[in-house]
C-alpha cells in the first residue's frame, strides 16, 4: 500500500499539471516546472523510483503466490491492469525521463505535445490515453479495496469517487486542450526552430540505442511474466505431488485440498462461502476461524497475521486463526466465526467489541402481556401488525436510551446496555428506558387502543452482569447477542412481574450500581430459579415512576 501510495501521489501530481492546460499553455509549463522540481528532488526521487521497482515486484508476486484469484470480484481486473501499465508506459519514460539521464535531452509539454498530436500517427495519442485511464483506473481500485474497510472513509466514499472521475476528466481535456494549443502554434514561424532541435529530441544515433533499451525492456518484462507463470504451474505440481489434506467446516462439510491451499483459498475452490471483507490480504479479520481440536500441528502465525489476531484480542488464543493466511500441513476441522452474508454487520461489531470478549452488560427482557388474548380475538394480520407496532415502540425508546435492541423472540425483545457505556451509565439508561418504553406504550394505546379489548400492557426485567459476547446460530443464521447468568436473571424477572404485580422488576443490585438511593424504591427477597441463594428486587408498579428516581439522583449528584 506505500508503495502504491506514492505511485498513486505521483499520478494525482501528474494529473493536475496535465489539468492546467485547460487554463493556458503558459500554465501547462510553469506546473510542469513545479511537478520536476518536486519529483526529481534526489530523496523524493529515490522515493518514487524506489515504489516503481517494489510495486511492480509486488505485483508479479501476486501473480505467483495466489493460488486463487476471486474472478467475480474487481481483484483480476485490478491485476491485469497493474500488470499491463508498464508495458504501455515504458516508451514515455524512456523517451521522457531516460534521455535527459543518458543524453540531457530536455523534452517538455511543447516536444511531448507536438509528438503526440501531430508527429506520431493517431493510435499512438489514443495509447496514451488508454495509459492516463488504465493508470488510473488501477489506482483508484487499489484504494477502494484498502478503504472500504475503514468506517471513516467509507463516509467520504461519494466525495472520492468524485473526486476520481473529476481529475482525469480535467487531466484529458486539459491534454487536448494543451494539443490544440500545439497545432496551431506549430504553424508559426520559428516554432520548430526554437522546440524542436537536436538538444530537445535528440539525434537519430541516440533514439535508436533509447529503442534498442525499450526493446530489452519489453522483453524482459515478458520474460518475468512467463517467469511468474512457469512458478504458478511448478508450485501446483509439487503441491498435487505432496499429498491432499482434508478440510473439514464443522460437522457440515468436508473437502479436499493441496497441502499448501490457504484455508480462504480451499472455500473458494470449492464455492464455499467465506466471509473475507479484504479479499484476502490480512488487513482485517473476518475469515477467522475456529480450529477445531490440537492446534499445535499448525503453522505458526506470520507476524502479518499475529498483528491482526491481537488488534481483536484473539492474539493469545491459538484456536483462533485467519482462514486467508493459515495454510495446514495436515488435516483440519474448524468452524468460521463470522457467516459470510453477515460479515460487513460482523465487521461493525467487531469494531465495538470483541467476539469471545467478556464485560459487564446490563440485559432489559420487554414482553407483550395478552398477546394471545389479542391473537384470539383479530385476523392474522391485524395481530402481526400489532405486535410490530409493540416493539416497533419498545426499539425506538431503547435505542433513544443509549441501548441496542438484539433479539426478538416472539413478542418480546431483549435489548443490551453498556456496549460502548460504562456500568454505571448502563445502568442507568437502562432504567431510564424503562421509563421511555411506558410513555410509548402509552401513546400506542392512544392511537390503537379503540380497537383493542383492552390496553396494551407489559412486563420488564432488568439485570446487569458480566456476559460473554458472541454470534450464535448456524451458517447463515447466525445473531449476535450475550450470553450469561445475568441474561437468564433478567429474563426471570421479566416472568415474575406477572407474579407480583408490577410493571418493571429490577435487581437491587442494578440500583446500588446505578447511584440511586436506597429508599428510593421498595425492596424484597424473591427466589430466582437456577440461584441458590434469594435476590433483593425492586418492583416498580408503574414504570413512568422511574424517571422521577433517575431526576431526583441527578440533582442530588449536582
Amino acid at each position: 500500500m506505500f508503495s502504491g501510495l506514492v505511485l498513486f501521489a505521483y499520478l494525482i501530481s501528474h494529473y493536475l499539471n496535465h489539468a492546467l492546460g485547460n487554463i493556458s499553455a503558459e500554465a501547462l509549463e510553469a506546473g510542469v516546472m513545479w511537478h520536476l522540481a518536486f519529483w526529481q528532488f534526489l530523496p523524493v526521487a529515490i522515493l518514487f523510483y524506489g515504489s516503481v521497482t517494489v510495486h511492480t515486484g509486488l505485483g508479479l508476486w501476486v501473480l505467483v503466490q495466489r493460488r486463487r484469484f476471486r474472478w467475480r470480484t474487481v481483484e483480476p481486473l485490478q491485476i491485469l491492469l497493474g500488470l499491463s501499465v508498464p508495458l504501455l508506459i515504458y516508451s514515455h519514460v524512456i523517451g521522457l525521463r531516460l534521455s535527459n539521464v543518458l543524453y540531457d535531452i530536455d523534452k517538455l509539454y511543447p516536444q511531448v505535445l507536438y509528438t503526440y498530436w501531430v508527429a506520431w500517427p493517431t493510435s499512438r495519442l489514443w495509447l496514451m490515453v488508454a495509459v492516463l485511464l488504465i493508470a488510473w483506473v488501477h489506482g483508484c481500485i487499489g484504494l477502494y479495496i484498502w478503504l472500504r474497510i475503514k468506517p471513516t472513509a467509507r463516509r467520504a466514499m461519494p466525495w472520492l469517487l468524485a473526486l476520481a472521475v473529476l481529475i482525469p476528466t480535467l487531466a484529458l481535456l486539459g491534454f487536448y486542450q494543451g494539443g490544440r494549443d500545439t497545432i496551431r502554434a506549430a504553424s508559426a514561424p520559428g516554432w520548430q526552430d526554437a522546440n524542436m532541435s537536436v538538444k530537445q529530441l535528440g539525434t537519430l544515433d541516440q533514439q535508436k540505442t533509447l529503442d534498442r533499451i525499450g526493446d530489452a525492456f519489453v522483453f524482459g518484462y515478458l520474460g518475468l511474466i512467463g517467469l511468474a507463470l512457469i512458478a504458478r504451474a511448478v508450485r501446483g505440481l509439487n503441491e498435487r505431488r505432496g499429498g491432499m489434506i482434508r478440510l473439514t467446516y464443522g460437522t457440515d462439510r468436508s473437502i479436499r485440498v493441496p497441502k499448501g491451499t490457504s484455508v480462504l483459498e480451499a472455500s473458494e475452490r470449492h464455492n464455499i462461502p467465506h466471509a473475507s471483507v479484504c479479499g484476502g490480504r490480512a488487513r482485517c479479520s473476518t475469515c477467522r476461524i475456529r480450529v477445531i481440536g490440537d492446534p499445535a500441528e499448525l503453522p505458526a502465525p506470520s507476524s502479518r497475521e499475529a498483528f491482526v489476531l491481537a488488534s481483536v484480542g484473539a492474539g493469545d488464543d491459538p484456536s483462533i486463526r485467519l482462514a486467508c493466511q493459515l495454510r495446514p500441513t495436515h488435516d483440519l476441522s474448524f468452524m468460521p466465526i463470522f457467516p459470510p452474508r453477515n460479515a460487513a454487520a460482523a465487521r461493525r461489531m467487531a469494531r465495538a467489541m470483541k467476539v469471545g470478549e467478556e464485560r459487564y452488560l446490563v440485559s432489559m427482557f420487554v414482553d407483550l402481556r395478552g398477546s394471545t388474548k389479542i391473537a384470539e380475538t383479530r385476523l392474522p394480520f391485524d395481530t402481526v401488525f400489532i405486535v410490530n407496532r409493540f416493539l416497533g415502540a419498545v426499539s425506538r425508546a431503547v435505542i433513544a436510551c443509549g441501548g441496542q435492541p438484539n433479539q426478538f423472540i416472539g413478542d418480546g425483545v431483549l435489548a443490551l446496555f453498556g456496549l460502548k457505556d460504562t456500568p454505571r451509565e448502563a445502568c442507568r439508561n437502562a432504567i431510564r428506558a424503562a421509563a421511555a418504553i411506558a410513555a410509548a406504550v402509552d401513546e400506542l394505546n392512544g392511537l390503537i387502543g379503540h380497537d383493542l379489548p383492552e390496553p396494551i400492557r407489559f412486563g420488564i426485567g432488568i439485570h446487569g452482569g458480566d456476559v460473554i459476547l458472541g454470534e450464535i446460530g448456524y451458517r447463515d443464521h447466525m445473531v449476535f447477542t450475550a450470553l450469561g447468568d445475568s441474561v437468564n436473571v433478567a429474563a426471570r424477572l421479566q416472568d415474575m412481574t406477572k407474579a407480583l404485580g408490577c410493571e418493571t422488576l429490577l435487581s437491587d443490585e442494578l440500583r446500588e450500581t446505578a447511584g440511586i438511593a436506597a429508599d428510593s424504591w421498595p425492596t424484597q427477597q424473591v427466589e430466582i430459579r437456577g440461584r441458590v441463594e434469594p435476590m433483593l428486587v425492586c418492583p416498580i408498579a408503574q414504570s413512568r415512576d422511574l424517571a422521577a428516581a433517575l431526576d431526583h439522583s441527578e440533582l442530588t449528584l449536582a
